[in-house]
């Protein structure tokens, strides 16, 4: 074991408390995030491949606005969301426990 203060070896990082728990936490997050973002893209793209004329119905009559373009910019919008979701979490979480982690290890 290494005395507080000095620098821990790789193995002994990697077996840390703190640092398993970054891990976890990290993966989870980036797991939700990816098969949500995966299942909107492909299923929009779906979609366009397998129901083209329920995208082409006009939202009203006489409007030129197809049901297609508030699904795009709604799948956009929802990419963007996702993202801001792992901002806000890498931001309030990860930094915290990062920083944590360096501390005890002497980073």
């Amino acid at each position: 074991m290494s005395s507080a203060g000095s620098k821990k070896s790789a193995h002994e990082i990697l077996e840390d408390e703190d640092f398993r728990s970054l891990h976890s936490q990290k993966n989870s997050i980036s797991l939700i995030l990816t098969i949500l973002e995966l299942v909107l893209y492909f299923g929009f793209i779906a979609l366009i491949a397998f129901n083209k004329p329920f995208l082409s119905q006009k939202l009203s009559e006489g409007s030129a606005t197809t049901i297609g373009i508030p699904i795009a910019v709604g799948t956009i919008v929802l990419s963007w969301v996702f993202t801001a979701i792992y901002i806000f979490w890498a931001n309030s979480r990860y930094d915290i426990l990062v920083k944590k982690i360096k501390n005890k290890i002497g980073g």
